[in-house]
């Protein structure tokens, strides 16, 4: 998906063109098929001298005009086939999509051969996403050409504008799939491509269409273009198809034949296939690179699987305890700079429970010296009245106080011998 271009010199004019290579029909004006066959383009593509590039385009402008015509639909079903374009249009196609989804209108996407950069962005602004076994899905981070000398404070700028792109589109796959955008983020480094099934594992797509007419698709032997169902696709500068796909020559009609690399004969009559052993003992080289290969593609794929079970195991943990803690807090450990397990959120609300407590504390010691309620003595106690003794002062103390008990008794008893 690419991104407008910061370009030195002129600018190519504008060409619009009339020929539409999308239709939008409906029959009762309940229900409104749209069709996407191209690539998505704000405006047509034109070379350095401004002459139109041929090729099957959806422009923004008119997509979004003819849009309007059945936004009163209820049911709108869009059947894609684009490898995606101009980020931006992708993104405005898929916004206005959303409105008319959260007005009520019930959108289907059906991918009937490739939904790709741009095109995976408009699929996923549909609630339902139906795919079929064939069919491929492909997300990635933006890229855009430059042209002129720029120095190190613009190139951080570009790169800056570069991250912006990313984020506006790991908020779409977020919001479709439930994956967090650190998943979302390190899928769309690897430029990550899914067959149907792998897209319905993944959150991307909804349903599978089991009796659906194969789809075929196949790439060049240069992995610069795609053929989907014999219609060749060019893909952006930069951009290969992934090696698991099986490859034509750009000659190829339809249907796609592909190389069915079919193993050595020997013999005047034909013979026998090569056994795996045979072929190990002649080509030991290239058959330990095509295993080596075959494991880092399983392994790959094994690490993002276990990556997306662990990611939806550690959203439901924190949905299990969410009630018990502030919801910008869940928010931010689901979908945050720095999400984090419910264990750890659990752990921070406590810290920062134990923190306000301490601050509480100490605010009350704080109000309590300031008060100066620490040096107000204390009420004195009330004067007990004691005995004098034979000075006239009074026996205050315990010693005092006992030789004077103990005399009151010696002169009790004394009187009561004399009686």
């Amino acid at each position: 998906m690419s991104i407008p271009a910061k370009r030195a010199g002129r600018k190519s004019p504008a060409v619009s063109i009339s020929k539409k290579v999308y239709t939008m029909a409906t029959v009762d004006g309940s229900d409104a098929e749209i069709t996407m066959y191209g690539d998505i383009y704000e405006e047509q593509p034109t070379n350095w001298w401004g002459e139109p590039v041929e090729g099957q385009y959806i422009l923004l402008s008119e997509f979004l005009e003819d849009l309007k015509q059945i936004s009163g639909c209820t049911s709108i079903t869009i059947r894609m086939n684009s490898y995606g374009g101009d980020a931006g249009s992708s993104n405005m196609i898929h916004n206005r999509l959303r409105e008319l989804a959260r007005n009520g209108t019930k959108l289907t996407c059906i991918v009937d051969g490739v939904a790709m950069s741009g095109g995976s962005l408009i699929m996923c602004a549909c609630d339902t996403v139906k795919v079929n076994p064939s069919s491929l899905v492909m997300i990635h981070k933006c890229w855009t050409f430059l042209w002129g000398g720029y120095n190190a404070d613009e190139l951080r700028e570009q790169a800056t504008q570069q991250e912006a792109w990313d984020k506006m589109q790991m908020e779409v796959y977020t919001r479709k799939t439930g994956l967090s955008a650190t998943v979302i983020s390190h899928m769309m480094a690897d430029t990550t491509y899914m067959t149907g099934r792998e897209a319905i594992d993944k959150g991307f797509a909804d349903e599978l269409i089991e009796d659906a007419e194969p789809t075929s698709i196949a790439a060049s032997a240069d992995g610069r273009s795609l053929f989907v169902n014999g219609r060749q696709m060019h893909l952006a500068p930069g951009m290969f198809a992934p090696d698991n796909i099986p490859t034509v020559t750009p000659e190829a009609s339809a249907p796609v034949e592909t190389d069915k690399n079919k193993p050595e004969v020997t013999g005047d009559e034909g013979g026998i296939s090569m056994t795996k052993e045979e072929l190990r003992a002649k080509y030991p080289d290239e058959i330990a690179q095509v295993e080596a290969d075959a494991r880092a593609s399983v392994d790959h794929t094994e690490a993002v699987n276990a990556a997306i079970q662990a990611e939806r195991a550690r959203m439901q943990e924190i949905d299990e305890i969410s009630g018990l803690l502030d919801a910008t807090d869940v928010q931010q450990a689901k979908y945050g700079d720095k999400p984090c397990s419910a264990a750890d959120l659990l752990m921070a609300a406590a810290k920062n429970a134990a923190k306000q407590g301490k601050k509480f504390l100490t605010d009350l010691k704080d109000d309590s010296e300031e008060s100066g309620a620490e040096g107000v003595p204390a009420a004195p106690a009330p004067a007990v009245e004691t005995p004098e003794g034979e000075d006239g002062e009074k026996n205050d103390t315990p010693e005092a106080r006992m030789t004077n008990a103990r005399s009151m008794v010696a002169d009790l008893l004394g009187k009561k011998k004399e009686g």
